[in-house]
């Protein structure tokens, strides 16, 4: 099994920049990628980004990229989500999630794949 708790969320203004955290515990070893997914009241939960742990290859969902940035601490059993130039459209919980399936682009992005998964931190960004 493997926790993941969620860190960093909060109230920011449009323009602005949160940093989120999660950082896992357990059978850590065991993890192929750690991601990121954001569900915004009324819709469906959105694919937002994922790293893999060993290579660090990163993918993104097209509403983030230049803007948000994925990371990992594989020391701390940590990933950050760098979200800058924030928009009130990316209001939302926020919702660490880690896989041991092995794949790429098409499997990373979506929910299905995703075996544990976190609370979730909620980020608001005012226009």
């Amino acid at each position: 099994q493997v926790q993941l708790v969620e860190s960093g969320g909060g109230l920011v203004q449009a323009g602005g920049s949160l940093r989120l955290s999660c950082a896992a515990s357990g059978r850590t070893f065991s993890i192929y990628a750690m991601g990121w997914f954001r569900q915004a009241p009324g819709k469906e939960r959105e694919f937002v980004a994922t790293i893999t742990w060993s290579g660090g290859s990163t993918y993104y969902a097209d509403s983030v990229k230049g803007r948000f940035t994925i990371s990992r601490d594989n020391a701390k059993n940590t990933v950050y989500l760098q979200m800058n130039s924030l928009k009130p459209e990316d209001t939302a919980v926020y919702i660490c999630a880690a896989t041991r399936v092995v794949g790429g682009t098409v499997l990373l992005g979506k929910g299905a794949t995703y075996e544990y998964w976190g609370r979730g931190t909620q980020v608001t960004v005012s226009s």
